[in-house]
């Protein structure tokens, strides 16, 4: 930003006062930006814009769980999902178009893979929930809504981010990282590094990468304790095993005993949710400092799978936390508008030919279209 404001002649401070204006204020009027000249706002109107995707759809669930579909300027979209509890509110964002990684209980991985998001097209989903969540709460100046530092009801504002929509978040580090650092930077977002969690399904060289450049917390989409079921349920297992991943969450969490690992695992009846799949998964995570995360299958068309009852359910949590493992059951929440935890779908074309042979995305794979500021300035 500092660059791009020297380029116009214009002092570095500028740079501190755009990103004030674009990310905690929400602002993209340029001539509504009061603190910069008339000269200065004449500059930047001649020389650039914000450009954001377009609201295809917005939907709200009864739970109060908010979808939305963007369309991104190649014509592919994009759903992005916002939960409301309490005095949090957490958005699930996506990092791709589609999903490579061919998850066998996951709507996402059934639509195919299209190409990786850029930062600003990652960042834009924080953007426009923020503008829009501000909206619904009828606040006519969106840095209302962005300056509040007592806790509010969470659906007025993100509090928490998770990379856990549309992608593997890790086979795109590259637009990731520069995205994050904008949820991250008091300047912007200003968010907890504890209130942004990165998801994988375990891309073990970008998770050492991800940890060496920045701090945010890990969640790792587990779903089975051994590899043979691994193997059938995610893939990507096949080439990065258990073991090794066990090896690269304790290298993140790197002795901190105030860090943790949160594991994701989907219960599936009669697949992965049995008392001996609970035993394993208590001798896989001993001494590790981890949270698990129950979550019900959330079913979709063709899937082949059934979500597991209450008993199994309640079975499979007692035995972890009997055995001293922190474990929490996920509500399901936005199922009736597929919202849900593996229910995105988005509007893509599968360009990955995933249907005819599972293939990885090559690590650190990003599209020709060049991620300059978030919420991408054109010249």
């Amino acid at each position: 930003m500092q660059s791009f404001v020297n380029g116009l002649g214009e002092k570095p401070y500028r740079a501190k006062q755009l990103l004030q204006w674009l990310y905690r204020h929400g602002v993209t009027d340029f001539d509504a930006m009061t603190d910069l000249s008339k000269a200065s706002r004449a500059k930047l109107k001649s020389a650039a814009c914000v450009d954001l995707p377009e609201i295809q759809f917005d939907r709200t669930a009864s739970d109060g769980t908010r979808k939305w579909l963007f369309r991104l300027a190649d014509g592919n979209s994009i759903e992005t999902v916002f939960i409301p509890e309490g005095a949090r509110g957490t958005l699930c964002v996506s990092s791709q178009v589609g999903c490579a990684l061919d998850c066998s209980f996951c709507a996402t991985a059934r639509q195919g893979f299209n190409r990786n998001l850029t930062s600003d097209e990652i960042i834009a989903q924080v953007w426009l929930a923020n503008s829009l969540l501000a909206d619904a709460a009828g606040s006519d100046d969106p840095k209302d809504s962005a300056d509040q530092t007592t806790a509010a009801p969470s659906r007025n504002r993100v509090t928490n981010v998770v990379m856990m929509g549309m992608g593997e978040p890790l086979l795109n580090l590259k637009a990731l990282i520069p995205a994050l650092d904008i949820m991250l930077d008091d300047l912007c977002f200003g968010l907890s590094k504890r209130k942004v969690t990165v998801s994988t399904s375990g891309v073990i060289p970008a998770m050492d990468k991800l940890y060496a450049e920045i701090d945010c917390s890990l969640a790792v989409s587990l779903h089975a304790p051994n590899d043979e079921l691994r193997n059938e349920l995610v893939p990507i297992n096949i080439k990065y095993p258990i073991a090794d991943l066990m090896a690269a969450c304790r290298r993140y969490i790197d002795g901190d005993r105030k860090k943790h690992v949160f594991f994701e695992y989907v219960l599936l009846a009669g697949v992965n949710d049995q008392p001996q799949h609970a035993r394993e998964l208590i001798a896989l995570l001993k001494d590790m400092p981890a949270k698990v995360n129950l979550i019900p299958f959330n079913p979709f068309p063709a899937s082949g799978y059934t979500r597991s009852d209450e008993v199994a359910i309640n079975r499979f949590w007692k035995i972890l936390t009997n055995a001293g493992v922190l474990t929490l059951r996920r509500a399901t929440r936005g199922d009736d508008i597929d919202a849900a935890c593996g229910q995105l779908a988005g509007d893509i074309e599968d360009r990955s030919r995933r249907h005819r042979k599972f293939s990885e995305p090559r690590f650190g794979e990003t599209t020709d279209r060049p991620a300059a500021i978030p919420i991408e300035f054109i010249r």
